[in-house]
């Protein structure tokens, strides 16, 4: 499938995001550290997963509300749109029986089993949470302008406040 045929199969208004990983900010967390936020994967019919908490895998219900971060990866060669949904699914399978910890086993971490399952082209050292969250802030796309908002908004906003406040005294 061509990039260009990808992209028309997005559909933000119904939440599907074909071979993406998708983001979403986490309420008081991203607004001190906008790049740290909730992620999850979509299969190839663009139905979004993700680690939910423990024991748990949300299926087309995201966590902390719509995505407002896109990034759609490409389908190399020698992986299908089969393989891509058996690797979901399997990292899906495994973090169904984990705890979620924030800092060491999170959504993240759950991307990266399902993008290992699927033999999805590794970075240098192997996908990971660090690696995934820089990889989604410096390449992801904003799903329209209300999603930039949400994700930099309350963060300008604090900031704006911190500085007026501190040249108040």
């Amino acid at each position: 499938m061509g990039e260009e045929s990808l992209r028309k199969a997005i559909d933000v208004a119904r939440d599907r995001f074909p071979l993406c990983i998708v983001w979403s900010p986490l309420p008081g967390l991203t607004w001190f550290v906008p790049f740290i936020g909730h992620m999850g994967i979509a299969d190839s019919h663009g139905v979004i997963y993700d680690f939910a908490g423990p024991y748990s895998i949300g299926e087309d219900n995201f966590a902390f509300g719509r995505p407002t971060r896109y990034l759609q990866l490409e389908l190399p060669e020698e992986i299908s749109t089969e393989a891509w949904d058996d690797g979901v699914r399997e990292g899906c399978a495994v973090y169904r029986k984990r705890m979620h910890n924030i800092c060491c086993d999170n959504c993240h971490s759950h991307v990266a089993r399902c993008l290992e399952s699927m033999g999805y082209p590794r970075p240098l050292g192997g996908w990971n949470m660090i690696y995934l969250c820089f990889y989604m802030l410096f390449c992801g796309h904003f799903v329209n302008f209300k999603g930039f908002l949400l994700t930099w908004g309350p963060f300008v906003v604090i900031m704006m406040f911190i500085i007026a406040f501190t040249y108040m005294h």
